[in-house]
């Protein structure tokens, strides 16, 4: 094991947080927010030293960085990231409870959106700026920016890629370009770009600044924090309606996005993936649509609704306009499909994915096809390319690995005495980083009624989710900590 790089990173990990808390600082300062500033300041200062600290230890020629080392680091890093997070909402007392500070941070990270916080107006504006600002660091990934913005030497060949494969969500991570800290430079622009593009539109729709900076970063990590108790609900219909393009432009794979500069547009709308999530979201909306039919006033309303929910739940984002846990049986049904499906592999959402999805359909295809016919060899192919075995038994690893993780967490929290569909509905939603839930942990409720043990549970499930089960997985095992 490669301690000293691992180490390294953890520390440029926590100079990176400490950076990233200096604008919540200042926010503190302007609007006189005493205790807020001296939490941010205490939190930026014991990091800076700790970071500074483990970057200095590292020294002399370093051994290889496999791919342990590169989920080892990766697990590491959005742990201590997260208890260093917290800090500010702990020490400044707007949430008394380290546990409860721990799960507001780390649902932030992880692009979750689920809250403890029963009324979020009354916290200090810089603390809700750095809430949100956790969607946008979490969405693409805190060392994937790292890799875009840190110089690249002989010896960062060796750990780029597993680094970049541990935190990028999809059954399968590609370079965009030949030298991965091209391809993170490339995935970082286009986020950047596509953040402010979405900033540039709620400010035309008489958004504040502030309001539209929070919005912007939830709706681009997909995170879902609000900054109004009604999440955004109460804001303009053509606000809402920005919010529900842009969910769906940050649930597309973000290669996408670059074939478009290549001006391969041909392949862009032949990508398969993107097909069938586009498919998922046109159908769904139809359907609650026609379920809804006489619900709301106006069909034009309706629709609005129905295209923000399946937006919503589809990319994880976790924002509401409505409370759609009073709809009927057969649009929570989608809705509660679309919490498992998930954005695009690629995409800042979460969920299982459309593209493991595809794999798995056709992987199951394949099997009922050699059942009937054992002698025949075929392929699973993804958009007309053959795609590795290798690739297919990692799919049904995570699928099992999903499935057991989901049950598991379902039966510890059932302790806690709420409904079958809230515990059900609470940890697909933190797993899947979705953030509301149906019943006692809907869109208008929060998770602040669980147990501390049952909330810890839950935050590891965030955790395991945003990162693909396996850093979280390998960093746990006994096997990899030995020689």
């Amino acid at each position: 094991m490669n301690y000293r790089m691992i180490g390294k990173y953890i520390g440029k990990i926590l100079l990176v947080g400490a950076i990233f808390m200096l604008p919540a600082y200042g926010i503190s300062l302007y609007c006189k927010e005493i205790l807020a500033a001296r939490a941010l300041l205490v939190t930026i200062i014991t990091q800076m030293i700790l970071g500074g600290i483990l970057c200095m230890s590292e020294r002399g020629p370093k051994r290889g960085f496999r791919a342990k080392e590169g989920f080892v680091c990766v697990g590491l890093s959005w742990i201590v990231l997260s208890l260093f997070g917290a800090c500010p909402f702990f020490l400044s007392g707007a949430i008394p409870n380290y546990v409860d500070a721990l799960f507001e941070i780390v649902s932030g990270f992880t692009t979750t959106g689920a809250s403890i916080l029963p009324e979020v107006e009354s916290l200090p504006k810089s603390l809700l700026y750095w809430r949100s600002f956790s969607h946008w660091l979490g969405g693409m990934g805190v060392l994937v920016f790292l890799l875009a913005v840190s110089s690249a030497d002989e010896r960062s060949k060796g750990f780029t890629m597993h680094i970049l494969r541990a935190e990028s969500p999809g059954p399968k991570v590609g370079k965009l370009v030949p030298r991965m800290k091209q391809t993170a430079e490339i995935l970082y622009v286009l986020y950047i770009v596509l953040t402010i593009l979405n900033f540039i539109f709620l400010l035309l729709g008489n958004m504040s600044v502030f309001d539209a900076l929070c919005t912007a970063f939830g709706t681009a990590g997909t995170g879902g924090f609000g900054i109004k108790n009604d999440s955004i609900a109460s804001f303009s219909p053509y606000i809402q309606n920005v919010t529900t393009v842009f969910m769906l432009l940050f649930g597309v794979n973000f290669s996408c996005y670059y074939m478009l500069l290549l001006r391969q547009v041909k392949s862009v709308f032949k990508d398969e993936e993107l097909r069938m999530y586009v498919g998922v979201v046109c159908a769904s909306i139809a359907l609650i649509v026609w379920n809804l039919r006489g619900y709301y006033d106006t069909l034009g309303e309706t629709i609005r609704h129905a295209a923000f929910q399946v937006a919503t739940i589809i990319t994880t984002t976790g924002y509401a306009t409505t409370d759609f846990d009073l709809w009927p049986s057969f649009s929570k049904a989608i809705l509660f499909c679309l919490m498992i499906v998930g954005a695009c592999a690629g995409s800042t959402g979460g969920g299982f994915k459309c593209g493991r999805a595809l794999l798995v359909m056709k992987s199951l295809r394949r099997s009922v096809r050699q059942i009937v016919h054992p002698g025949k060899v075929e392929v699973v192919r993804i958009n007309g390319r053959a795609m590795e075995e290798k690739v297919l038994e990692n799919t049904n690893a995570y699928l099992a690995a999903y499935v057991l993780i989901i049950i598991g967490s379902f039966f510890v929290i059932s302790l806690d005495g709420f409904s079958m569909m809230t515990n059900l509905s609470a940890v697909l939603a933190c797993f899947n980083n979705i953030g509301p839930g149906f019943e006692a942990v809907g869109p208008t409720c929060n998770f602040s009624g669980f147990s501390m043990f049952s909330k810890i549970i839950l935050i590891v499930d965030m955790l395991a989710g945003r990162l693909e089960i396996f850093p979280m997985l390998i960093l746990f095992s006994r096997t990899t900590w030995r020689k």
